[in-house]
């Protein structure tokens, strides 16, 4: 088969960490170069560019700020982030988030993976456990959605409860569930088989909560156990697809396609293999999809729920 005429990838980074973690608006187009029909990218938070000094809630702010000034128009939303924990100094974030995008900001990320497993580090930022339960960070989610912004979400298979819990409550919310609701093979969730029978069951809850959308991607990060992180050489698109064949036909299926996106997590995924093989195990991973269910997974899905068609003006 042939990619779509038409992608969007709704989920990637543009960072200055490091040398070992560089990533910018020449790298993404260097990568997309590869790739045809790319028309559209959703820049996701990643703790750069922020704010080195003034008021301490608007730091993040600069992260916005940064993409909306030097991405070009490939880059069509912004997903930042904000504490959604601190009452009023919240909505002042997001506002200055909204100021500062120029019509591409569209929601927020407050990552919230953790784990009671003393096997798994904390994330950075570390959220602690029962972020998104947590009253603060429930009442900032009321402002979110009052203001027509969305969610994404970013949790570890087991905290999969919480979203459910947050999508019921909140059911005008859009949420966007990250790289496939986080089926990790970390520390005592080492039995990959294991794992992804309490995954299923724990993601047709998620599933059954129609305001809940879901990235598929991730699929190259070592904390998911794929095999080849530890490989001398990249593995071939046949090979990926093969991995994460049934995890991801199943993920299809409980959704349905206008319910779930294909994202490259990109440079984050780069630790395993090219833009170009990414998407072309995407490609082999919907074959069994209708022409209609592959538009939706590779544009249609992510476009309709970052609103993209609304221009950025």
């Amino acid at each position: 088969m042939t990619l779509p005429d038409r992608i969007c990838d709704p989920h990637h980074h543009l960072w200055d960490l490091s040398p070992a973690r560089h990533y910018v608006v020449a790298d993404l187009r260097a990568d997309l170069a590869t790739v045809a029909n790319v028309t559209q990218t959703v820049f996701v938070e990643c703790s750069a560019w922020y704010h080195q000094d003034g008021p301490e809630h608007l730091r993040e702010v600069g992260e916005t700020e940064w993409v909306a000034s030097n991405a070009d128009a490939v880059v069509a939303g912004i997903v930042g982030a904000t504490d959604l924990r601190l009452g009023s100094k919240t909505e002042v974030a997001l506002h200055a988030h909204l100021d500062a995008a120029h019509g591409r900001f569209r929601g927020i990320r407050h990552r919230a993976t953790w784990d009671a497993s003393p096997q798994i580090k904390p994330s950075i930022p570390d959220s602690g456990p029962g972020l998104l339960r947590d009253p603060a960070c429930r009442r900032g989610m009321a402002v979110l959605q009052s203001l027509g912004l969305m969610f994404d979400a970013w949790v570890y298979f087991p905290q999969l409860p919480d979203v459910v819990d947050l999508a019921r409550t909140f059911p005008d919310l859009t949420i966007v569930l990250n790289h496939l609701g986080g089926p990790i093979t970390l520390g005592p969730y080492h039995d990959r088989a294991a794992m992804l029978d309490r995954w299923r069951t724990l993601m047709t809850d998620v599933a059954a909560c129609p305001n809940v959308v879901l990235k598929i991607g991730g699929i190259g990060m070592p904390i998911y156990g794929v095999p080849w992180s530890k490989q001398a050489t990249a593995p071939a698109a046949d090979e990926v697809a093969a991995f994460w064949r049934a995890p991801v036909q199943w993920c299809i299926e409980a959704f349905g396609a206008q319910r779930c996106m294909f994202e490259s997590n990109f440079p984050v995924d780069r630790l395993s293999m090219s833009y170009a093989t990414l998407w072309e195990a995407f490609d082999l991973l919907s074959t069994t999809c209708s022409p209609a269910e592959r538009s939706a997974l590779f544009h249609d899905t992510a476009v309709t729920t970052y609103r993209l068609d609304k221009g950025t003006s």
